[in-house]
């Protein structure tokens, strides 16, 4: 039977003949995961042939359990060695997925885990299975459809050497991520789903493993990890690079279009003689020239017809920043079209840049502080805030700190390469989120400082810091907290750029910028002092 129930009949559990909708195969959810941890044997209540914990049946040990219950002797000593023996071969039924116990059981004996179940034994150890030939497909464009899986067809798992195989990789990854005990049973549900009639050279599509399993509600990211390390899966989502560019090629003429592509690709890719971008400067460089491409588009199909007459009519209505921006992103445009051969003459040349006027900077307001204090609730969130506020760390930095960058006992913080002492702040906060990410996440493997629900089952960074929407709207961020920071330190210190690149890291630009700034603020601090 398929693992979706919503559209099954009810019928009778095979081992405890509790009536329902069975989980798979015949099964009610619990002899499923009985089975899973006992063997087959004939039982010394019932005399049938089923999985069996201490020579008893599920079905026993419940009828026992129950006889307990009405007895008023719940302890499980006095259900094992007087109910189960006094049984007379006689069973009450019941319903199914109908006995679930709530509260937290105290159990850590060994061989138990921490709410009291067996811990399941490591499956047997497996390799790649090799195949003396490879049976060569009919259609390599055949879409797998993993919603239509029947248990009772397909599910071959004794004899499957590729789920065999998959079981003892999710293991590895398992004891090495610290994955919890819901993800273990819906990774194995999967990789039964995904390598049932598995065989050499083929491979699985992340596409329709994603739509197979989101629709019986699995986890796809773990079954994806699994798949990947046994060099199974082929990654064929559509990079989210392709569908902006299109967005921002709409609307171009088709020959402007093509070359503006070509440009964009090789900015993002490089090439055989340019290094390539980060995606920021495509993204920068695309919204400074779309606009004038736009314009030129109505009248022209090729950047051959793009003049220097009309490249500075376009440039005359801009001032400031946006002026150097659109005529930094043509002068890149129309340079790699020149060098290509695409044109024959760069429309640009000779046009100044001119020196951009950098941003005055301002230091925050008391109030503003006091508001991103406010929003910050949890350990996560306070530890940020202080990492930006006291130590003028980056978004991006710290997203990659790892635990090794904490030294405790030294009162030391690496932040990215540079040791930095702990205040007696920063060091409260990182023991309060230390005991936080401690409880929270005990099993956990991922080596970075700050951790949330899906990187705890990582080892990658945090794709985005939490603080950000707990900020949003407050008038403050974390990179404004950074630079009120640096600037706190040239008003208080002194403005010399050689301290402040020394103890911040910075380039000798920004450094200077920063002491060109307190030189400003100084004199006003000093009139405004009563």
């Amino acid at each position: 039977m398929s693992f979706d129930r919503s559209s099954r009949s009810p019928e009778s559990c095979r081992s405890c003949l509790a009536w329902g909708h069975m989980f798979v195969a015949g099964w009610c959810q619990a002899c499923y995961m009985f089975a899973r941890d006992h063997d087959l044997e004939e039982c010394r209540g019932c005399g049938r042939n089923e999985p069996a914990r201490n020579n008893y049946c599920r079905l026993c040990w419940h009828q026992a359990r129950e006889d307990g219950l009405a007895s008023g002797k719940t302890g499980p000593a006095a259900t094992a060695s007087h109910f189960l023996a006094a049984q007379d071969g006689h069973h009450q039924l019941f319903f199914a997925d109908m006995m679930v116990r709530r509260g937290a059981a105290t159990t850590t004996a060994k061989g138990y885990g921490q709410r009291g179940r067996p811990r399941t034994p490591p499956p047997p150890p497996a390799v790649r299975p090799k195949a003396a030939w490879i049976q060569p497909f009919l259609f390599n464009d055949v879409v797998r459809d993993y919603t239509r899986f029947d248990a009772d067809q397909h599910d071959s798992a004794d004899d499957n050497p590729w789920l065999a195989w998959g079981r003892h990789v999710a293991y590895g990854l398992l004891e090495a991520r610290g994955w919890s005990r819901r993800i273990r049973i819906e990774v194995d549900r999967a990789l039964t789903i995904v390598l049932s009639g598995h065989v050499d050279g083929d491979v699985v599509r992340y596409t329709e493993l994603f739509a197979g399993l989101r629709h019986l509600d699995m986890t796809v990211e773990r079954t994806a990890d699994v798949l990947a390390a046994m060099e199974i899966l082929l990654d064929d989502r559509r990079d989210s690079f392709e569908d902006w560019l299109a967005g921002k090629l709409d609307g171009l003429a088709p020959g402007l279009a093509a070359e503006t592509e070509r440009w964009a690709r090789l900015l993002r890719d490089g090439g055989p003689r340019s290094r390539p971008r980060v995606v920021g400067t495509v993204w920068q460089y695309m919204a400074g020239a779309r606009p004038l491409l736009l314009a030129w588009s109505q009248h022209h199909d090729h950047l051959r017809e793009i003049t220097r007459e009309e490249v500075l009519a376009a440039l005359k209505p801009l001032h400031g920043a946006d002026r150097q921006d659109a005529l930094l992103a043509l002068r890149s445009l129309f340079g790699w079209a020149k060098r290509t051969g695409v044109v024959f003459r760069d429309p640009t040349s000779r046009i100044k840049v001119g020196e951009r006027v950098a941003r005055i900077i301002t230091p925050l307001s008391t109030q503003q502080v006091d508001a991103g204090v406010e929003a910050a609730t949890t350990p996560a969130e306070r530890l940020i805030l202080a990492l930006a506020a006291v130590h003028a760390a980056r978004s991006a930095q710290i997203r990659r700190l790892q635990l090794a960058d904490v030294d405790l006992g030294n009162r030391r913080l690496t932040i990215d390469g540079r040791t930095r002492p702990l205040d007696d702040l920063t060091l409260r906060l990182l023991n309060e989120w230390l005991d936080y990410r401690r409880r929270r996440w005990p099993n956990t493997a991922n080596p970075h400082l700050i951790i949330n629900q899906m990187s705890a089952m990582k080892t990658t960074p945090v794709s985005t810091l939490p603080s950000r929407r707990t900020l949003r709207g407050r008038g403050v961020t974390i990179e404004a907290l950074r630079i009120d920071r640096q600037l706190e330190e040239a008003i208080t210190v002194g403005p010399d750029p050689l301290h402040l690149a020394e103890v911040f890291g910075l380039s000798e630009k920004t450094a200077i910028r920063y002491a060109d700034t307190a030189k400003t603020l100084l004199p006003q601090a000093a009139e405004n002092t009563p």
